[in-house]
């Protein structure tokens, strides 16, 4: 039996990321990006006005009051997308739309509330102050600026960015095709006809979404029934993904049949991890593709998949980070257990008085899918402890992102 931290290290070192691809930007949303972007030319590209007003020389207006206002020719109307072409000079104006370039020989913008219409005049009802209610050219980014780095998970703004420097294609890490299979003879798939002594195949569906939700595409291979050719044959399918991904066989059953076909297949590096639950984990390569063997039940499926399997995908898709944020929580009960594994207690989380505490989901039996559609996050016990009394500070992991602010609050 391996310990956890021993067996992420040995997965990691084993694991690559992918090779790269190109895609729309729209594609790339929540990829990772494979290429230094740089600014081919300044954004803005000129001085622009930042509201709807004048454009005036800052000199002119200088005195310009309510009282006594300052009255300018106005030369003609510039809206955003046009270019005024013509020559300015003292004692005159150009209507201005937001976004639209500043005409040279101006350097300032009164806004059109300081201003009131008189024919082909404006007066002009309020200095604003030289250069004010400009964005500036190269403001925002500046030509030959690196903007985004290589290794940058992108965000909806950084698709954004990418339209203004006019990049409609993009290089980002390819992501990871994961093989799901479930095992076992008691399985139905989710659409048979019920039978006694039967369970549906939930696995597939927890970890086909843990897979997506990782940034990995899943390609379901439902069910391999306790008979070795299915097996076999089901697994070599597999083996055109990425990453195969089984639940189920890998324990001491009479009939878990996986644990010895994969040691046919290929070469499986370890069976147990000290922890729980989710102590029967094998991990492996098979033709040269990695292999992990996670248990049936469902909450030690989940479980496995979150402390190996999903720093794999991400490491595979070109993430730098692998893991889920974590944070210090109060317990609120007694928790006991026995030494010698590590244990993942599912729990809810809740801020009170300026520090977070943490209560159990309640039974934790591995079987019981409830606890994590409860579960906020994962109380880590060590392996040595065996008593972790109401009033102490324990490790959590973050699962539920909408609670991330817990992590690092703000008050």
């Amino acid at each position: 039996m391996i310990l956890v931290e021993e067996a992420l290290r040995h997965i990691l070192e084993k694991i690559s990321p992918l090779g790269i691809e190109r895609v729309p930007i729209l594609q790339a949303l929540g990829r990772v990006l494979a290429e230094d972007i740089l600014a081919l030319r300044n954004i803005p590209p000129w001085d622009n006005s930042a509201m709807d007003g004048y454009a005036v020389r800052a000199e002119d207006v200088l005195s310009a009051s309510k009282e006594k206002p300052v009255i300018l020719r106005v030369l003609g109307d510039l809206p955003a997308g046009r270019v005024f072409r013509g020559r300015v000079g003292a004692g005159e104006a150009v209507r201005i739309m937001t976004g639209a370039p500043l005409p040279q020989g101006f350097d300032t913008v009164v806004p059109v509330e300081d201003t009131e219409k008189d024919g082909e005049r404006v007066k002009i009802l309020a200095s604003p102050g030289k250069g004010k209610n400009i964005r500036l050219s190269g403001e925002d980014v500046k030509s030959g600026e690196r903007v985004l780095e290589e290794g940058t998970l992108l965000r909806p703004a950084h698709i954004g960015m990418l339209a203004s420097l006019q990049r409609s294609m993009v290089s980002v890490y390819q992501q990871p095709r994961v093989a799901v299979l479930s095992t076992g003879d008691e399985l139905l798939e989710i659409d048979e006809p019920w039978e006694d002594g039967k369970i549906v195949n939930s696995n597939s569906y927890s970890l086909a979404a843990l897979v997506a939700e990782s940034g990995g595409i899943p390609i379901q291979l439902g069910i391999a029934k306790d008979r070795r050719e299915e097996l076999a044959a089901k697994v070599r399918q597999g083996l055109a993904a990425d990453l195969l991904l089984t639940s189920g066989g890998v324990s001491v059953g009479d009939y878990d049949l996986v644990k010895e076909m994969l040691s046919e297949m290929g070469r499986m590096n370890f069976w147990k991890v000290a922890m729980r639950p989710g102590q029967p984990l094998a991990f492996g390569m098979i033709a040269e593709k990695p292999l992990f063997g996670l248990p049936g039940n469902p909450v030690s499926s989940m479980i496995s998949f979150e402390q190996f399997v999903r720093p794999s995908l991400l490491k595979m898709g070109g993430h730098k980070n692998l893991f889920r944020p974590t944070l210090q929580a109060i317990l609120k009960e007694d928790i006991a257990k026995k030494a010698g594994l590590v244990h993942f207690i599912r729990c809810r989380l809740v801020w009170e008085k300026g520090e977070v505490h943490a209560t159990t989901t309640g039974e934790q039996g591995s079987a019981i899918l409830s606890s994590m559609v409860k579960a906020q996050g994962l109380i880590v016990l060590p392996r040595e402890q065996t008593l972790a009394p109401a009033g102490e500070k324990v490790k959590v992991i973050l699962l539920d992102p909408s609670l991330f602010h817990l992590a690092s609050p703000l008050s």
